[in-house]
């Protein structure tokens, strides 16, 4: 299958949230599977930008990076990234962020106390926009009732697909995966696999599934 001449964004790595010059909120997420997915895309045809928050990870062959840190630079460089055929939205964006201390927070003789601001929802935005792509993607990484949890926030968010997996081991960081892919007809229940071999997998549902919409029409 060919993806060629379809524009496919895909997000990837954690997002950080300053807390002062020299801290910052984040998570565990090490961007690889988003980083497979998008090579995997690129290498069946599909023009690809990949939205990385802080990573180290080479850019996979053929791919459109753009490097961001926040969770509001990200949402702005999706959003300028629009139109695409497809979206596949793997990073772990952090939830919440703070208004950053302009000087590095000294230690005193009591903890400082940080204001939470809710950050934008990039998925569920991204579904509610004119824009929205044919076919949007996201990712749930859950530590309990995985497919319960992934199942309502395919529904929460308006999306067509949900990648689920469990993050209660060693997961983040690690080269290997299990998952779920959540679609309004049923769950398949993957078996474990290398976070390269996930990412050929999904590419090619892609695939299939822009060439059975392309031949409905």
């Amino acid at each position: 299958m060919s993806l060629t001449g379809k524009h496919i964004i895909v997000t990837a790595g954690p997002t950080h949230e300053p807390i002062d010059p020299v801290r910052y909120l984040a998570n565990r997420s090490s961007g690889k599977q988003g980083f497979a997915i998008a090579g995997a895309l690129a290498a069946i045809g599909a023009r690809v930008t990949l939205i990385a928050g802080p990573v180290t990870l080479p850019t996979p062959a053929g791919v459109n990076r753009i490097d961001v840190e926040t969770a509001i630079e990200m949402a702005a460089a999706v959003d300028a990234a629009l139109p695409a055929d497809a979206a596949v939205m793997v990073a772990a964006v952090a939830d919440w962020r703070v208004a950053p201390a302009p000087q590095k927070i000294k230690k005193g003789s009591h903890a400082p106390t940080l204001q939470l601001v809710e950050n934008p929802d990039i998925l569920a935005g991204l579904a509610r926009s004119p824009r929205r792509p044919a076919l949007l993607i996201g990712f749930a990484a859950e530590t309990e009732r995985v497919i319960e949890h992934a199942t309502a926030k395919r529904v929460r968010k308006g999306v067509d697909w949900i990648v689920a997996n469990d993050v209660s081991g060693d997961v983040m960081g690690g080269d290997a995966n299990t998952v779920h892919l959540i679609t309004a007809t049923g769950v398949e229940s993957w078996e474990p696999l290398a976070k390269d071999m996930v990412a050929a997998r999904l590419a090619a549902r892609i695939a299939e599934a822009i060439d059975q919409a392309a031949a409905a029409r």
